[in-house]
């Protein structure tokens, strides 16, 4: 493909969450070597959905559909299309795998008196916007956890991560809402416990937005292979551990993905 630096510039807004920055910095790549020079922009789950609709963003990655974004979309889904999925995520709550699954093997375990005295009654979270913190926060209320002392309480990425690990080094009972893909879920081989009302969604699609006014100005080549990406959870738990526990920034790790898969890539491209 001829001319490829003079192609359209495009604008990448990714979810303010690790692997969300991997998986976006593989598309980045996927952009740039089909010729399309591209920035990034990072925001949480809903201010990054309006900033697509009033324009600043040409191509999000990634919207979880149906359970966790569509209502992001409610307002200008009539401008923008949903490309083909790259995984497909879940949203649970785990325990620690020292916690018996004998005694805690359910939400609904968790209001037992004899559990609800052990466990701590703080639930963390990522941000209010997320699809799992929407969900836990019903599932609180709708279990009763709150009537026996448990709270859920939203914060960022690194305290979330930094509650997890301070909890499994401690033994604690604890209980943290969690998503496939997501690394803490290799780590440490947390739990999942049933939860048979549907209060924490489906199994989603997430796939890249495009805005149609912009859609038109990527190339077939880059679109064709951005719909050829198939990471999977697995893939992207692959990338979200390479950030997380080898330390590499989501760019070295979308390039060390991609080179052992070359063929995702076209056989010549500028280097970066």
């Amino acid at each position: 493909m001829s001319g490829r630096t003079r192609l359209h510039p495009l604008t990448v807004g990714t979810i303010a969450l690790s692997f969300h920055r991997g998986t976006a910095a593989v598309v980045r790549r996927v952009l740039e070597a089909c010729g399309h020079p591209v920035s990034v922009v990072e925001a949480p789950h809903e201010e990054l959905f309006r900033r697509q609709a009033t324009g600043e963003i040409d191509l999000l990655v990634s919207a979880w559909l149906p359970s966790s974004h569509e209502k992001y979309l409610t307002g200008h889904r009539d401008e923008v299309t949903v490309l083909a999925p790259h995984y497909e995520p879940y949203c649970v709550w785990t325990v620690p795998p020292y916690v018996p699954a004998t005694e805690v093997a359910a939400v609904s375990d968790l209001a037992r008196p004899d559990v609800a005295e052990r466990m701590t009654h703080v639930i963390d979270g990522i941000n209010p916007g997320a699809g799992i913190s929407r969900f836990s926060a019903r599932v609180v209320a709708d279990y009763g956890l709150d009537r026996v002392g448990y709270r859920f309480a939203p914060g960022d990425e690194a305290g979330f991560i930094a509650r997890v690990e301070r909890g499994v080094a401690r033994r604690e009972w604890f209980v943290i809402p969690l998503w496939r893909p997501q690394y803490l879920n290799r780590r440490h081989g947390l739990r999942p416990l049933a939860e048979p009302k549907g209060l924490l969604g489906t199994v989603d699609a997430a796939g890249p937005v495009v805005r149609r006014d912009v859609i038109e100005r990527i190339h077939p080549e880059a679109l064709a292979r951005l719909a050829a990406l198939k990471p999977g959870n697995e893939g992207v738990e692959d990338l979200d551990v390479l950030i997380n526990v080898d330390g590499l920034t989501p760019l070295q790790a979308a390039d060390r993905y991609l080179a052992a898969r070359p063929h995702l890539l076209p056989r010549t491209h500028p280097s970066n």
